[in-house]
């Protein structure tokens, strides 16, 4: 019999020590492929514990790929539980990063008058 996991269950795992995902209504435990993958573990760790099915298929994965799939499942989704929605991270910082450029473009035009200055009082 086909072992059914809720989203909320699926959700939980998330991290690098336990990383499941969803691919065409199927889970897989994805924890000791990390770092086998050849696209890098933080491509898996971004979608740990959701569905993979769009960005799976679009990296265009080989037979091959598909076919180790089989040894990393873990049961189907229950399609009747409540899907969970991943909390999108907090910006680390408010600013643009450009709000140093004042100061910069100060000493530019201060060095550019004394070029200037320089030249102009030149006999």
């Amino acid at each position: 019999m086909v072992k059914l996991l809720s989203y909320k269950e699926i959700s939980e795992h998330n991290s690098q020590s336990d990383l499941w995902m969803i691919i065409d209504g199927k889970v897989y435990d994805c924890t000791k492929f990390m770092d086998e993958h050849p696209g890098g573990e933080e491509v898996l760790l971004d979608l740990g514990g959701q569905d993979a099915t769009g960005p799976f298929a679009d990296i265009g994965h080989s037979d091959d790929a598909v076919k180790m799939l089989e040894d990393l499942y873990v049961g189907d989704v229950d399609k009747d539980s409540e899907p969970v929605k991943r909390a999108e991270p907090e910006p680390a910082s408010a600013t643009t990063g450009g709000e140093g450029n004042g100061v910069l473009i100060l000493a530019l035009l201060a060095v550019a008058a004394a070029i200037f200055y320089y030249f102009m009082n030149q006999k």
